[in-house]
């Protein structure tokens, strides 16, 4: 078995669920400790960082022939969304290996992408290969909680281990997508929308149950929502949507009318939900609390929002919500900025003759991710970043269903794919 599939397969099976609660999650140590490891056995040494208690962050520098270009920065997370064991067909942190995948929590978001990095550090130190900058490997916790206690704690206490970096590879981008029969295209994310994470609060007047009332805090936090539900935020065709579905339409043959890109994007397959999301704002309800007792009407309702908001948008979104959600209903938020770059440059061009190179003929296409990641951390240091974690998928996988889904998988010709892509680009960018 390779080494790449052995390094992924082990960190699957460390448990790293982050419940966001400390109380709760198992935490990265572990897993940060076996990284650390393994870099010191290819002569690395890393410098550990814990700012809590089992929440462990690995980070390496490896010079480059070119001290005076801009470094790069490869990151990924090592922690995952929790999983319910009794939905999976397999376990799902034991990395089994079936049917030509590697599954568990974690294949896709992102332990592949930590073993690619990780297998990739460890063969250029061991082969005294010297990339063209320097790269700095960052292997990093609580990115499934917005980073406080990895990229966006380091970013404000310990800045200098990313010294001289101008840009960023990492999660969600570089995977295939099967555009027709034996042609493919390469999805590199320039871009993520904003994260708005509402606690709403809606105040009445309590009572007992059997009585009439007109103040009833439940039930208009209940009438709020389901005009959020049935809100639709304004279409706006952005410019790395634009592009994505200009290439897809050039690889197709088939026309795209700028002035209706839903159509475009409803015959997308599997990336339709994905790529559907970023042509617009969005929030959904995702947690509701009021309440104590079956027969006493509450005075307090609380819902939890998830907010996502494109690029440009952050003031509109929030002025749209309140008119949405009316008078009544108090709103307190925690964000995360939009992230957005252009689809050009020399690491670009490295992207795009790394993927020529393994799989000739496949174009990449720039794209926004509807979700966030670590990105909205490092920009804060000016950081420009793509997601770029390249895998060669089958056709008929539901990727994007993956992630934080049921039966997590990644194939195995795919991690060994990537792999080869990741070692092209990091040589030459």
């Amino acid at each position: 078995m390779s080494e790449i599939i052995n390094l992924a397969r082990e960190l699957i099976r460390f448990d790293t669920s982050n419940t966001d609660d400390p109380a709760t999650a198992t935490g990265e140590r572990a897993a940060a400790e076996f990284v650390a490891e393994r870099l010191e056995d290819a002569g690395f040494e890393p410098v550990y960082v814990e700012p809590a208690a089992r929440r462990g962050n690995v980070i390496v520098r490896l010079p480059g022939a070119d001290p005076t270009r801009g470094a790069l920065l490869v990151h990924g997370h090592l922690d995952v969304v929790p999983a319910d064991a009794s939905d999976w067909s397999v376990p799902p942190f034991e990395g089994e290996i079936r049917q030509g995948y590697l599954w568990g929590r974690g294949a896709i978001d992102m332990k592949h992408m930590v073993a690619m990095s990780l297998a990739v550090a460890r063969k250029f130190k061991r082969e005294g290969i010297v990339p063209e900058r320097d790269i700095v490997f960052a292997f990093l916790a609580d990115e499934e909680a917005g980073g406080g206690l990895g990229a966006g704690w380091l970013v404000e206490h310990r800045p200098e281990l990313f010294e001289g970096v101008t840009e960023a590879i990492s999660e969600v981008g570089g995977f295939s997508y099967t555009v027709r029969d034996g042609v493919r295209a390469y999805l590199v994310e320039t871009a993520e929308k904003g994260v708005m994470w509402l606690r709403l609060k809606v105040r009445g007047t309590a009572g007992h149950g059997s009585l009439l009332h007109t103040d009833n805090a439940a039930a208009k936090l209940a009438a709020a929502l389901t005009r959020l539900d049935a809100h639709r935020f304004p279409l706006v065709l952005t410019e790395p949507v634009r592009e994505f579905l200009i290439g897809v339409s050039e690889l197709t043959g088939v026309p795209l009318d700028p002035d209706d890109p839903e159509t475009a994007v409803a015959r997308l397959g599997s990336l339709a939900r994905m790529i559907g999301a970023t042509l617009r704002d969005t929030a959904n309800t995702t947690m509701l609390s009021a309440g104590y007792k079956a027969n006493v009407v509450p005075g307090l309702a609380e819902a939890t929002v998830d907010g996502r908001m494109l690029p440009g948008r952050e003031a509109a979104f929030e002025r749209e919500l309140a008119e949405v959600l009316g008078p009544g209903v108090e709103m307190e938020w925690d964000t995360l900025p939009p992230v957005q770059t252009t689809f050009d440059g020399r690491l670009v061009d490295a992207m795009a003759a790394a993927i020529e190179a393994e799989d000739p003929g496949a174009r990449v296409l720039p794209y926004m991710l509807a979700a966030g990641t670590d990105a909205k951390n490092f920009q804060r240091l000016g950081i420009r970043h793509f997601g770029f974690a390249p895998l060669r998928l089958p056709p008929d996988l539901d990727f994007t269903s993956l992630f934080h889904g049921v039966d997590e998988r990644v194939p195995l010709d795919g991690l060994e794919f990537g792999e080869r892509v990741l070692t092209r680009l990091l040589r030459s960018c």
